[in-house]
């Protein structure tokens, strides 16, 4: 019997050898289960932050391109005031520069400009007293009344060396 007690405290080793090993198999599957789990979550709040990042990132990137847009239509803004007062310069530069000319040649050049204009504003008259269109009316007024302050917007005359100085 006493063979038998340890055949049976071997078989109940090799019984409980047994079911550690089981139980440790299927901890181990668990684990692997919750880690498998815990990773799959890891990744999805890892995604919702790069998401998120990049949603700053598209945000920042539409900021500057508002601002490169904005400061492109300050820049154009800036160069056509320029290029006007260029031309108003060449424009009273050119005019100030008749050079050697008969008196006459120079007194119908210099009647040109007002001509021009009563030309012009006989011709608004003319289109606001035939269209019905207000828009064409308002239109002509605009061209007419630019071309006068252009034409005689700094015709005053300039002031001599040494005066107010």
């Amino acid at each position: 019997m006493v063979r038998q007690h340890k055949g049976k405290t071997i078989m109940a080793n090799l019984l409980s050898f047994g079911a550690d090993a089981v139980a440790g198999g299927v901890f181990g599957i668990i684990g692997t289960a919750f880690g498998r789990v815990a990773s799959f979550f890891e990744r999805k709040q890892t995604f919702l932050q790069e998401e998120k990042r990049w949603r700053h990132e598209l945000k920042l990137h539409e900021l500057q391109m508002r601002a490169n847009k904005q400061e492109t239509e300050m820049e154009l803004a800036i160069a056509a005031q320029k290029g006007s007062w260029d031309g108003l310069r060449a424009s009273i530069d050119a005019d100030a520069n008749i050079g050697m000319a008969a008196q006459w040649v120079i007194n119908i050049l210099r009647l040109v400009r007002p001509s021009l204009t009563l030309l012009l504003w006989l011709i608004t008259a003319w289109i606001f007293a035939r269209t019905q269109d207000g828009d064409i009316a308002n239109a002509a007024v605009f061209a007419a009344t630019a071309a006068t302050l252009w034409w005689f917007g700094d015709r005053a005359p300039k002031p001599k060396p040494g005066y107010l100085s």
